[in-house]
């Protein structure tokens, strides 16, 4: 009798941690982040650099490429309209460029940041190990003139809030293919954007996921 108990609780227990196993690998068009950004922000040039922050946001906020950045709880997350919904962006995924904007750009600044050197990009070897460091040896030394353009905003989104914002991700979809015609020119901002559901990236995909515009 007792075996009998036993034996159903083992293969329900067995079961719940297979559809956690399952639902972890699941991709989804994108998750709520806890941040709530109810109008299209005031994005300003980081000086020397093709990014933009949002001065007057209480986010760690950027705009790069054809894409929003947030750096939120030690997380990278991207999005393709200004209030999400965001997808979390491994280390190996965020474009240099993002990871060279100096701290003073950071307007909520984890406290692992204090002490830095407000006009120097965040230690992010420090932050994610050797392994990374040594992948992207050289990633905060750049030659500054050749650095590239920035990408044109997608300022149509400003028509876009409230009640109007929307939140179904195929019809932001349409809007952004019938509105921004700009085409990310960085390798690993083409696929976030196909991980977002976007084109699929240009001829050398694979090869090219990892690095973008490099130094020099």
């Amino acid at each position: 009798m007792r075996f009998s108990f036993v034996l159903p609780c083992m293969l329900l227990c067995s079961a719940v941690t297979a559809s956690a196993q399952v639902s972890i690998g699941v991709q989804l068009p994108g998750l709520s982040i806890g941040i709530n950004q109810p109008v299209f922000p005031e994005l300003v040039p980081v000086p020397d650099c093709p990014v933009y922050y949002a001065p007057g946001s209480d986010l760690n906020y950027f705009f790069y490429d054809g894409l929003y950045w947030v750096y939120q709880g030690d997380e990278w997350y991207s999005s393709a309209w200004y209030n999400g919904p965001w997808r979390r962006v491994a280390p190996a995924y965020v474009p240099l460029f993002v990871l060279r904007v100096p701290v003073r750009y950071y307007r909520r600044p984890p406290a692992a940041f204090r002490g830095w050197r407000a006009e120097e990009p965040p230690h992010w070897g420090e932050r994610w190990g050797h392994d990374w460091e040594r992948r992207n040896r050289g990633w905060d030394q750049w030659d500054r003139h050749a650095a590239p353009s920035r990408a044109e905003l997608p300022t149509y989104q400003r028509d876009y809030m409230g009640d109007r914002y929307p939140r179904e991700f195929r019809r932001q979809q349409a809007l952004h293919s019938e509105h921004y015609s700009y085409q990310p020119r960085d390798p690993v901002v083409r696929q976030q954007q196909y991980r977002q559901g976007g084109d699929r990236p240009g001829r050398g995909g694979a090869q090219e996921r990892r690095r973008g515009p490099g130094p020099g």
